[in-house]
């Protein structure tokens, strides 16, 4: 039988960037430039993993969303993922997944269309952030 570990690598193996679930649903046109530089497709041995954990049994994006859209837009299926390893407050991530979803966000290739420039970033990621954090904060506090 199996162990846990290999059965995890194997998932991961599998997994193209069509099948991760984004946990954001804008990318800094900026981070992309910055990406750009360093980034070569037909080498990832400098490309860090993409961070993947299942959420409710979907392999979520942890972090990495704009590396993985220059991976996309560089015509590639597949990157280096690698399971995350901390614990996060996954209520936080919980609503940002819905959030996501509910601006049609179902993969990295949904966010190829949604590159904005730094100061929009800003304000609708970061900002939307913030507010989000505070109140998944009050509502845990209020149980």
């Amino acid at each position: 039988m199996e162990n846990r570990e290999s059965k995890e690598r194997g998932m991961l193996e599998k997994l193209t960037l069509r099948d991760i679930q984004p946990s954001q649903f804008w990318v800094s046109e900026a981070k992309l430039a910055e990406i750009a530089r360093w980034f070569d497709p037909r080498d990832l041995s400098n490309f860090e993993p993409i961070p993947i954990k299942l959420l409710d049994g979907i392999p979520m994006m942890t972090d990495g969303h704009t590396r993985a859209v220059a991976a996309i837009r560089a015509g590639l299926e597949s990157v280096p993922l690698m399971w995350e390893p901390d614990e996060w407050n996954w209520s936080m991530y919980r609503r940002c997944v819905e959030e996501c979803r509910a601006r049609g966000v179902y993969s990295p290739h949904d966010l190829t269309g949604r590159v904005i420039s730094a100061a929009d970033y800003k304000a609708l990621w970061n900002d939307w952030c913030d507010i989000m954090h505070e109140e998944v904060e009050a509502e845990e506090k209020g149980k």
